[in-house]
């Protein structure tokens, strides 16, 4: 696992500043603290930090071909590269490592672009082709690894890892992008390819860019997408004893490693599932680690523990205090964009703790959008058999009346919070789920914002994100198209970005079994019926684990790796809120309506309401600009960062 970074000069050959590329390299030191590297020629500068996981002693990049007119810097795994190979040889390519980055180069010489396709694993690269003088960018099919870049005014394309590398360089423009900071408040992210700054653009999952010089910058292009066909006709008995296969495909391919090597636990279906998986591949005892959390209304590890003790793993527990707020600071210089998932916390934590313990651990990630767990998707089923069964002309009027007019209650029962459902139900599917899963709904960022701010956006609102990948998702099946939306958006921003950047702050490598492509491609042929059976997620996953995991573990209620932020607000950190989001840097923006802001914190200070989610979006927002929008605080980050 790596960070890549580079200076592509698209109109002539002009010298790289070695300063500048080593500047934007070591702003992703942690991402490779064993070595790092820079390469230049005329007109082209790769830089490149290693952490050593395959082919400890000649994987050193940026990594040429056989003549030296191929170059590449690559971050992730191959996993099938063993495979690839003997089939380069055959095609008479000479290989001189044993690394998994190595077959990148002979790939591009024996297939162009197209040789993205023939790859399976987690990866973003740049790759260098003297003889075409083409610069050719790739990133992996969903978005595990991520990749920035930008063409500055003077010329020079640049790219890395994280958008701190981008901004090391000190040419990119910090203006913001009004419709990424729509994107931001109601999504908790800003969602690809946008960014936060208008000059710097995320290259989408499953897409590459070719870049030749002298000429402009092209569109992205894709090469992969998830088809949901549902038309397999495998039954529930068969479908398991398939999975059971192709989770240990995928598992033991992710287990291939030179260094210690390991698992998340939490005691949820998807790591646990992971976990027993790995223990009947491994000779020895699998290393698990755990979160355990002082408040037990948060606390999983009584259920992880279940599964170590099955399995008899050398499993590893610390215990994250309630009031672990102490890297709202941290968490906005790390993730170089404002992002508001709590979650990025403890996720932060285990990650420090794994790394004490192993340098790869697989994690249970994706489980929730491949085999259909979240509890949403069973509230969204429900309302689409209502939306359906209704004529559209009686619908919308009904129900926009009946949100409008009922109260809204977080403070009771979920069986009496009706406002969202009557909300839901006036809506199309695609903007109804959007709704259902926007921290800051849209009549709240309504309000939020101020008349300037909605100039700004000129109508734009962040649904045009759900709208444009609906359109791509080729099927009407209810459940098929919010997890497709879920795959191309929450999944990559969300959940993918933090894992990549709470893992690689602590230089590990994460990988992810259960976001196999081939798995999610036969995952997406089998039937939805058969994902969720009336209320129970996950279904065909559960019955396939029953054999495996106790069915304390695999039927209980699904509680989520959150942190306690209504108290937090009304408790240790209200000064704090009544900082950020009343005070000058907020202000200074003219985006926001002072009088919301009020309302926002008062009320939640009151009880009156449960506005933690929208206040920890806002708390930071305010931290993001903090740390990185000011240009003389982020120069600082950089300088200091290089400096260590």
């Amino acid at each position: 696992m790596c960070g890549i970074t580079g200076i592509f000069d698209t109109r002539g050959v002009g010298d790289v500043p070695r300063a500048t590329l080593h500047r934007m390299n070591e702003s992703q030191r942690h991402r490779g603290p064993v070595e790092g590297d820079l390469y230049f020629e005329p007109g082209l500068g790769f830089g490149h930090r290693r952490l050593s996981i395959i082919d400890l002693a000649t994987g050193q990049q940026p990594l040429f071909n056989e003549d030296g007119s191929v170059v590449v810097v690559f971050n992730g795994e191959i996993y099938n590269y063993q495979d690839l190979i003997p089939e380069l040889q055959a095609l008479g390519h000479v290989f001189h490592t044993r690394s998994d980055t190595e077959v990148i180069v002979h790939a591009w010489e024996a297939w162009g672009e197209n040789c993205v396709s023939r790859f399976r694993g987690m990866f973003a690269f740049a790759l260098w082709d003297r003889n075409q003088q083409v610069l050719f960018l790739a990133r992996d099919r969903l978005a595990i690894k991520p990749l920035y870049y930008a063409l500055l005014d003077d010329g020079s394309f640049v790219f890395g890892s994280e958008l701190k590398s981008l901004l090391a360089h000190g040419g990119l423009k910090r203006d913001m992008d009004p419709l990424a900071v729509e994107e931001y408040f109601a999504l908790g992210y800003v969602a690809e390819p946008r960014t936060i700054f208008h000059q710097a653009r995320k290259l989408p999952p499953a897409h590459t860019l070719l870049v030749r010089r002298g000429q402009p910058i092209p569109e992205p292009k894709a090469y992969w997408d998830l088809h949901f066909s549902l038309d397999n006709p495998m039954g529930v008995e068969d479908a398991s004893a398939e999975l059971q296969h192709r989770l240990q495909e995928s598992i033991r391919l992710r287990m291939i490693a030179e260094v210690p090597l390991g698992a998340f636990l939490s005691g949820g279906v998807d790591s646990s599932a992971v976990v027993a998986t790995m223990a009947g591949l491994s000779s020895g005892p699998v290393n698990t680690c755990s979160i355990a959390f002082d408040d037990p209304a948060f606390n999983e590890s009584e259920f992880a523990k279940m599964v170590a003790d099955r399995y008899q793993t050398n499993h590893h527990v610390e215990t994250v205090r309630s009031d672990d707020f102490d890297l709202i600071d941290t968490l906005a210089r790390l993730y170089d964009e404002p992002y508001a998932d709590s979650s990025a916390i403890p996720t932060y934590r285990v990650c420090e703790l794994a790394r004490k313990h192993v340098t790869v651990a697989l994690s249970g990630d994706g489980g929730d959008e491949g085999f259909g767990g979240y509890r949403r998707y069973r509230m969204h089923l429900m309302e689409d058999r209502m939306r359906s069964s209704m004529p559209i002309g009686l619908r919308q009027p009904l129900f926009r009346t009946l949100g409008r007019l009922y109260p809204k209650a977080d403070w009771a029962p979920r069986m009496f919070r009706a406002k969202t459902t009557f909300e839901g139900m006036a809506r199309s599917s695609v903007e109804a789920y959007f709704h259902s899963v926007s921290i800051m709904r849209g009549p709240m960022r309504e309000q939020l914002f101020s008349d300037r701010f909605k100039t700004e956006l000129a109508g734009y609102t962040a649904q045009e994100v759900f709208e444009h990948h609906a359109a791509k998702a080729n099927t009407d099946d209810p459940l098929a198209l919010i997890q497709y939306l879920d795959i191309k958006t929450y999944l990559v921003g969300d959940i993918n970005t933090k894992v990549d950047r709470a893992s690689m702050a602590h230089s590990l490598e994460v990988r992810e079994p259960l976001l196999d492509h081939e798995l999610l491609e036969w995952l997406a042929t089998l039937p939805s019926s058969i994902k969720i059976k009336g209320q129970e997620g996950k279904y065909l996953l559960k019955k396939a684990m029953e054999p495996l995991l106790p069915n304390d573990v695999l039927y209980r209620p699904k509680m989520g790796f959150s942190v306690p932020l209504a108290r937090w607000f009304r408790g240790p950190l209200r000064q704090r809120v009544r900082d950020a989001v009343l005070g000058p840097r907020l202000a200074a923006t003219g985006w926001f309506n002072k009088r919301y802001l009020e309302h926002l914190v008062e009320a939640h200070e009151s009880g009156a309401s449960d506005y933690s989610a929208p206040i920890w979006t806002l708390l930071m927002f305010e931290a993001f600009l903090r740390n990185v929008a000011e240009p003389t605080a982020a120069l600082h980050d950089v300088a200091e960062g290089a400096a260590a």
